[in-house]
C-alpha cells in the first residue's frame, strides 16, 4: 500500500471531489462496512441475472414486428457495443474505487459533488423504476400460468382493471417485499438464490436456441432488413428529441431502423451497471469486477442474438407476438409444451431481474447516505447481516406500492434514459479522473483513452436523442427536483464539506 499521503480534496464549491483513498477508508468503518462475500462467479452471475430478463422474453417480438424485422440481431450487436464501450470504462473505475455507488462514487471522485449527487439521484430513479417495471413483467407471467390451470385472481388485484380506472398488482407488490427480505438477511443468501435461478432462466433460454433450431424456415428472413417505413407516431413530445432538434425523422426498418431498435432493445442490456455496485461487498474487487462485468455482456449479447436469429427464423417478423414472442413462436409451430416451458423459465428468471436492480438501488443510496448527502441514518449496516437493512427496507416497500399501480410503458423509457446518462458520466469520469490522479494504481486499464470514452459518450448520447421527447421531459423534471434536495439538504450535510470546510 502506498505511504504517500491522500492528495487534498478539490474546494471548488458544487464541484468538491472526495478523494479516493478517503472513499476506500470509509468502508473500513465498522458501523458503515458492507461484508465482502462475492467472488468473480459471483458478479458474473449477477451480470447474467439482471440482463436476461425483460428484453429477451419479450422486447425481442415489438422490436422485430414493429421496427427491425429479422435485422432485430444487429440491433442487438449495436446495443451491445455501446453497452461495452460503457462497460470498459465501468470496469477501471470498479477496480480503481471499489466502493458501493457504482457511477456515483465515481464521478464522486473526478467530476465532483454536484455531478455525483445528479448521477447517484439518477440511478435511484433508474434502478426504482427497472424493479418496478420487471417486478410488473413477472406478474403478468405468473398470471398467465395461472390462467393455463384454471386459476385467475380479479382484476382488480392484477393490474389490469384498466376499464374501473383503479387497479392494483398484489402479484409484483409482493414480490418486490420478499426480495427485500431476501436482501436484508444478506449478498451471499441473495448469490446463492440468484445462482439457481440464473441456470434455470439460461437452461430456458438454451431451450429456445435448440430446440428452435429444428424449426427454422429461411424464407423468413426475406427480407432480412425490410425496406425502410417513416414512424407513425413521431408527433409533438412523442417525437423522438432528434427529430425535433435536427429535423431527422427516425425510420421503422430499413437500416436507420436499425438503431432506432437499439435504442429500444436496449432495455434489454439494463443491469450490467448493477454489478458495479457490488464492488465494496467483492472480496478481490481489482481482479474480480473487470471479469464479472465483461463476462456477464459477452455471454448475454451472444444469447440475444442467437435467440433473435431463431425466433424470427421460426414465424415471419410480422406475424410474431409482442406480449410473448418466444413462447407464441413454438405455439405457431404446434409445440405449446415449449411455450409452458418458456413462459416459466420468463417468470422465475424476472424474479431474480428484480431483485438485483432492488440491490443496486439499495446500494447507491447507502453510499450516498454515507457521504451525508442523504440522512446518515439509511448507512449504518445491520449489526448480524452487514446489509444496508434500513434503505433496503425502506426503498423496498415504496417500490412494492409503485409496483403495484406501474405501467410498463409509460415508465420503460426512462430507465433507458437514466441508464446512458450514467454511461456518459462515467466515460467523462476515466478521462477527468486520468488527466488529475496519473499516478493511482489501476488494476484494469480502459484501453484508447481518451478517444474510446469518447466514442462511448457519442454512442450513449445518440440512442439518447432516439427517445421521445416527453422522456426527456419526465427526466429533466426528476433531476430538477434531485437539484433542489441537494441545496436544500445535500450541500449542507455532505461529509466532504465538513473536512475541507
Amino acid at each position: 500500500m502506498s505511504t504517500q499521503q491522500d492528495p487534498p480534496p478539490s474546494r471548488d464549491g458544487l464541484f468538491r471531489t472526495k478523494t479516493v483513498e478517503q472513499s476506500i477508508r470509509d468502508t473500513e468503518e465498522p458501523e458503515h462496512a458492507l461484508k465482502k462475500s462475492l467472488s468473480a462467479l459471483d458478479l458474473t452471475v449477477f451480470g447474467v441475472g439482471v440482463i436476461i430478463g425483460t428484453g429477451i422474453f419479450v422486447l425481442t417480438g415489438k422490436v422485430a414486428k414493429e421496427t427491425a424485422g429479422p435485422a432485430t440481431a444487429i440491433a442487438f450487436v449495436v446495443a451491445g457495443v455501446v453497452c461495452a464501450l460503457a462497460a470498459l470504462c465501468y470496469a477501471e473505475f470498479a477496480s480503481t474505487v471499489p466502493v458501493a455507488g457504482s457511477a456515483y462514487t465515481f464521478s464522486y471522485a473526478s467530476l465532483g459533488e454536484l455531478v455525483a449527487w445528479i448521477i447517484g439521484w439518477d440511478l435511484v430513479l433508474e434502478f426504482a423504476l427497472g424493479t418496478a417495471v420487471v417486478a410488473v413483467g413477472w406478474s403478468g407471467y405468473v398470471r398467465s400460468l395461472l390462467d393455463n390451470i384454471g386459476w385467475s385472481l380479479p382484476d382488480g388485484l392484477s393490474g389490469t382493471d384498466a376499464t374501473a380506472g383503479f387497479g392494483f398488482d398484489v402479484l409484483a407488490f409482493a414480490l418486490v417485499l420478499v426480495l427485500t427480505v431476501i436482501l436484508v438477511l444478506g449478498m451471499k443468501l441473495s448469490a446463492r438464490v440468484t445462482t439457481v435461478v440464473v441456470a434455470i432462466k439460461v437452461a430456458v433460454v438454451l431451450v429456445v436456441i435448440i430446440a428452435g433450431l429444428f424449426f427454422i424456415d429461411t424464407a423468413n428472413y426475406s427480407p432480412f432488413i425490410p425496406e425502410a417505413q417513416p414512424q407513425s407516431s413521431g408527433a409533438g413530445l412523442q417525437a423522438p428529441l432528434v427529430q425535433l432538434i435536427f429535423g431527422y425523422a427516425p425510420t421503422n426498418f430499413g437500416v436507420m431502423g436499425i438503431f432506432t431498435a437499439a435504442s429500444i432493445v436496449f432495455f434489454a442490456f439494463i443491469g450490467f451497471d448493477v454489478v458495479a455496485t457490488a464492488a465494496e461487498e467483492t472480496k478481490l474487487p481489482q481482479r474480480d469486477m473487470p471479469r464479472g462485468i465483461m463476462a456477464s455482456l459477452l455471454i448475454c449479447t451472444t444469447l440475444y442474438v442467437a435467440v433473435s436469429i431463431v425466433v424470427t427464423g421460426m414465424e415471419h417478423y410480422s406475424d410474431l407476438s409482442v406480449d410473448a414472442p418466444l413462447a407464441d413462436a413454438f405455439k405457431a409451430v404446434g409445440h405449446p409444451v415449449y411455450a409452458g416451458i418458456i413462459s416459466f423459465g420468463a417468470a422465475i428468471g424476472l424474479t431474480v431481474v428484480c431483485m438485483i436492480l432492488l440491490l443496486g438501488q439499495t446500494r447507491v443510496f447507502f453510499a450516498m447516505s454515507r457521504d451525508g448527502l442523504l440522512p446518515r441514518f439509511f448507512s449504518k449496516t445491520h449489526p448480524r447481516f452487514h446489509t444496508p437493512y434500513r434503505p433496503t427496507i425502506l426503498l423496498g416497500v415504496i417500490i412494492a406500492i409503485v409496483a403495484g399501480f406501474t405501467s410498463i410503458d409509460e415508465l420503460a423509457t426512462l430507465v433507458n434514459i437514466g441508464t446512458l446518462f450514467a454511461f456518459v458520466v462515467v466515460a467523462l469520469g476515466v478521462i477527468v479522473l486520468r488527466r488529475t490522479r496519473p499516478e493511482l494504481h489501476r488494476a484494469f486499464r480502459t484501453p484508447w483513452v481518451p478517444l474510446l470514452p469518447i466514442a462511448s459518450v457519442a454512442a450513449s448520447a445518440w440512442l439518447m436523442l432516439n427517445l421521445p421527447a416527453e422522456t426527456w421531459l419526465r427526466f429533466g423534471i426528476w433531476m430538477v427536483i434531485g437539484v433542489v434536495i441537494y441545496f436544500t439538504y445535500g450541500r449542507k450535510h455532505s461529509r466532504v464539506s465538513q473536512t475541507i470546510g
